[in-house]
């Protein structure tokens, strides 16, 4: 037996989260069994852990979108016994039972090796959050931009993903422009390396359909309104990444920064990106300096604290990334 966070849904007690005793039979078909050493709580995973949304596609599950863990068994080749292997997305934790359990039974197709220089707790710490950052910064290095380019501006700045963007950019030698709605983690923002501070609020209410060019591109986690004004405030030849909708999934904006100003707009998806890609990003996160400030940026709870800091994430009360660590 072990312990897994299960969400369920039936007429008795409507949604409902809770900590639970598991056997092996009760996991779905897979090809690897894992250990689970550490998980995570993401938004989609508290949106889920929560109700809030419609994440979860079928009941009972198991949410956690991340998980590293320990191979126990393996029915093909591709892993060995006792190898760390690590896991983002691909439907886990909505579609497919996820991390936040002692074990998991996941699809081999799913798995990618832990890179030799990333702990298991640290590959937690950067997570998903971490990854798509990674990627978001990977697309804006595709389109040409560079240090002397201008100042990158990254939205939801206290957030998973923008915390991670900030670090990534600072080390690679980018002046960053942090947007947030908590003024008083600004020590927090500087910490990690922005270089200017702004208050969300000045993009979050309906913009021109031009306004004045400020950053040369731009990292965007929140979406809606803010994605708008983002993109029509990119100087001439820019890009803006976008890779969240924590403000709201429309994008009330014109053609008018594309077609004028030649600026291009990015989609991220970490959910199904493809097996190179995934390897490529994680071998850039292996060569930065993220262990150094994983303290600064992660913080750890317990399985049983999943639920409540969930609430919390969704509130706004939690400041960067938070590691489960199922076995405490």
């Amino acid at each position: 037996m072990f312990k897994s966070l299960v969400i369920n849904k039936d007429e008795k007690q409507g949604y409902h989260t809770e900590v639970k005793e598991l056997n092996e039979t009760e996991l779905q078909d897979g090809d690897v069994l894992i250990n689970v050493l550490y998980s995570t709580i993401n938004y989609k995973d508290a949106l889920a852990i929560s109700g809030k949304a419609p994440v979860v596609r079928r009941f009972p599950m198991i949410p956690g979108i991340d998980l590293v863990g320990v191979v126990e068994q393996c029915d093909n080749n591709k892993f060995n016994v006792g190898e760390h292997v690590l896991l983002n997305g691909y439907g886990v934790g909505e579609k497919y039972l996820g991390g936040l359990s002692q074990k998991a039974r996941i699809n081999s197709e799913f798995l990618i090796p832990l890179p030799k220089d990333i702990t298991p707790f640290n590959a937690m710490a950067i997570g998903t959050a971490g990854y798509t950052a990674m990627l978001c910064v990977m697309a804006l290095e595709k389109q040409g931009i560079t240090p002397d380019s201008g100042s990158i501006l990254v939205t939801g700045a206290t957030g998973g993903v923008g915390s991670f963007a900030i670090r990534i950019l600072a080390e690679l030698g980018y002046s960053i422009t942090a947007s947030t709605g908590s003024s008083e983690q600004a020590a927090y923002l500087k910490q990690l390396g922005a270089n200017d501070i702004i208050d969300r609020t000045e993009l979050s209410a309906a913009g021109k359909p031009l306004m004045k060019e400020r950053w040369a591109a731009a990292i965007d986690s929140v979406g809606s309104t803010t994605l708008a004004n983002v993109c029509a405030s990119i100087k001439y030849g820019g890009c803006v990444a976008a890779c969240g909708l924590a403000q709201g999934m429309d994008f009330p904006a014109t053609v008018a920064p594309f077609i004028l100003r030649g600026i291009a707009l990015l989609g991220i998806d970490s959910v199904m990106r493809s097996q190179q890609d995934r390897l490529d990003a994680w071998q850039r996160l292996a060569q930065t300096q993220l262990a150094d400030k994983i303290s600064d940026i992660s913080s750890t709870v317990g399985l049983h604290e999943a639920i409540t800091t969930a609430n919390k994430l969704l509130a706004g009360d939690v400041t960067g990334r938070v590691v489960v660590d199922v076995n405490a």
